[in-house]
């Protein structure tokens, strides 16, 4: 893809153009689940390929996203597929600065409003928090120890509110600085097969809640 494209198609539409066409419709009996999010979606089926096998989980991470792009092809890469549950882990990019400036309001705002186009289609929603970081190398002052635990507890709210599954993964995951235990990443922003190996169980626990909720409607 030249680079004039790749301007154009800011919210990376194309990414999964091909492979959602090939998807199609889901049976009767399927009770399809889309992960959304960016590098440690994405990263998820590429280090711990074994938890996507057999499933019907539909990985829909992009690497480098933040939330208004998330939400700018929600409905291409969500919605259309039809899902019974989407899982949406968002945020940290937002605060490390990767595509705009944004606050913390602004995040919630574009959470909320994938929330709202999910319920609306008959989804049910889960949404995670965003895993701890003590600190970005390359934005050294957005303060992503202080600034994810504060988002964490506004997504929290919100789901408590709304009747929507809120999916804890920063507790199991966190180190006394508010980063991302050692064992857990090899970077200290994304998980390595340990930490998804953490995540794993939590998710299965949030899906079966959200399709038993599906069961008794």
């Amino acid at each position: 893809m030249c680079e004039n494209t790749l301007a154009q198609d800011w919210a990376n539409l194309d990414r999964y153009k091909d492979e959602n066409t090939e998807i199609g419709s889901p049976s009767k009996s399927e009770e399809r689940v889309v992960f959304m999010g960016n590098s440690i979606t994405e990263g998820w089926k590429l280090v711990s390929p074994g938890f996507f096998s057999g499933r019907q989980y539909i990985n829909r991470g992009i690497s480098g996203q933040s939330t208004p792009q998330m939400l700018s092809r929600f409905r291409a890469d969500v919605i259309a597929l039809r899902p019974a549950v989407v899982v949406i882990l968002a945020g940290t990019n937002d605060i490390a600065g990767n595509t705009s400036p944004s606050t913390l309001k602004r995040i919630e705002d574009n959470l909320v409003s994938m929330a709202a186009m999910a319920r609306g289609n008959g989804i049910k929603v889960i949404l995670c928090s965003v895993l701890p970081v003590y600190d970005f190398p390359w934005y050294p002052d957005s303060n992503p120890d202080k600034e994810i635990p504060a988002l964490n507890s506004m997504i929290k709210s919100y789901a408590e509110k709304n009747g929507v599954i809120y999916l804890d993964y920063f507790s199991s995951m966190v180190d006394e600085r508010n980063g991302l235990k050692d064992e857990y990443t090899y970077d200290g922003i994304h998980p390595n097969k340990a930490g998804y190996k953490v995540m794993e169980p939590l998710v299965e626990k949030a899906i079966a809640k959200a399709l038993g909720q599906n069961a008794k409607q």
